[in-house]
């Protein structure tokens, strides 16, 4: 049996989520062939995919507003208007489907869903599709009548996909995919000082300047671990300047620096929002720019699995040290996500997968 799992490099959350669930059909069915393709460097090879993949992060550097604004008119075209670039990708999704021939196709990016959906339409294809929605947003840009299944992050998100016409009884709440290393993880924050771990993403987004270092560094009460991801700059900036902040780089392993923390100050992406669920550490947020962070914010907030930090330096700062200091919160908010994990259906995608291509061979 071939599951074919695609994934673009928008950000480090698609390609995270596809090669969680990778794991996860690995673990139950070890003879399985489940292959992970970065569908947009297979339909654009070499420097053209890197090229689009460095005006994404240029993007959603620097051009939050333009990003937002095309999310918001996107969410009201029809499911045949054409997305940007998605007219030379056809053809390369049918080429992709004919060379794997899989029994099932996982799209943890909307477009890949979208193309698949098409090439379906278009009757190229019979293969299942299953969506993996990695964010809390019921866009439009998920939602195609030729989608089978829908993997999605919370009962909220399921209502309100059903409230958009998808049948529920193909909406699965299992959370979104995470590395098992999360799941299994047990805290141990260091004694000695209260435990503040600082992300910013795979690109390593953030949103303060030096007077926000300087204000956590006068916290003699407080360690600070900042991952800094693909941010180099940022890492050189940071490294042996102050001496309860340690930079670290790009790192595989973000759930050993989970279970050493108390409180995580983290853009709300929705692979980091699960990964803290996951390891039932509390979030504090800083005010996220794009607009599909600021719909996880609004879902975390409303669940009662995080709180908000100010939008200045010193507002950002006060609030972590409420926070961390406040005990007796920080349980409250761990049990609100231990209650949320509880809720979750994780083995349904496995069973999906197999009872899929069971109906196709």
């Amino acid at each position: 049996m071939t599951i074919l799992i695609l994934t673009g490099r928008f950000g480090a959350g698609h390609c995270s989520a596809a090669r969680a669930l990778r794991q996860q059909l690995l673990a139950a069915y070890p003879a399985m062939r489940v292959q992970v393709v970065d569908f947009f460097s297979y339909a654009m090879p070499g420097s053209s995919s890197e090229a689009m993949y460095h005006a994404f992060r240029m993007l959603v550097t620097y051009g939050a507003g333009i990003f937002n604004t095309y999310y918001r008119m996107s969410d009201l075209l029809a499911d045949d208007h054409p997305a940007p670039l998605e007219r030379p990708m056809r053809e390369a999704m049918s080429a992709l489907l004919r060379e794997f021939h899989p029994d099932a196709v996982v799209a943890t990016h909307p477009l890949c869903a979208r193309l698949t959906a098409h090439c379906r339409r278009q009757g190229g294809a019979s293969v299942p599709l299953i969506t993996c929605v990695t964010d809390f947003s019921q866009h439009a840009e998920w939602i195609y009548p030729e989608t089978d299944a829908y993997l999605v992050g919370s009962p909220e998100l399921r209502r309100q996909l059903a409230g958009r016409g998808v049948d529920p009884a193909r909406i699965f709440v299992t959370g979104i995919p995470v590395r098992p290393e999360f799941k299994q993880l047990v805290r141990r924050p260091v004694s000695g000082s209260r435990q503040l771990l600082v992300m910013g993403g795979g690109l390593g987004l953030v949103p303060w300047g030096e007077g926000f270092y300087k204000k956590l560094a006068a916290q003699s009460d407080i360690h600070v671990t900042v991952l800094t991801g693909g941010n180099q700059r940022l890492l050189e900036h940071l490294s042996g300047r102050y001496p309860n902040i340690t930079a670290v780089g790009y790192t595989e392993r973000v759930f050993d620096y989970m279970a050493q923390a108390e409180l995580l100050l983290s853009k709300p992406g929705g692979i980091t929002v699960f990964e803290s669920i996951s390891a039932e550490l509390p979030m504090l947020l800083w005010t996220p720019t794009l607009a599909q962070e600021r719909e996880n914010a609004r879902f975390l907030i409303q669940a009662g699995l995080a709180r908000m930090a100010g939008s200045s330096d010193g507002q950002c700062v006060e609030s972590v040290c409420q926070l961390i200091r406040d005990t007796v919160s920080l349980e409250r908010i761990s049990r609100r996500m231990r209650r949320r994990k509880a809720q979750l259906e994780e083995e349904s995608f496995v069973h999906l997968v197999s009872s899929l291509g069971r109906q196709v061979s």
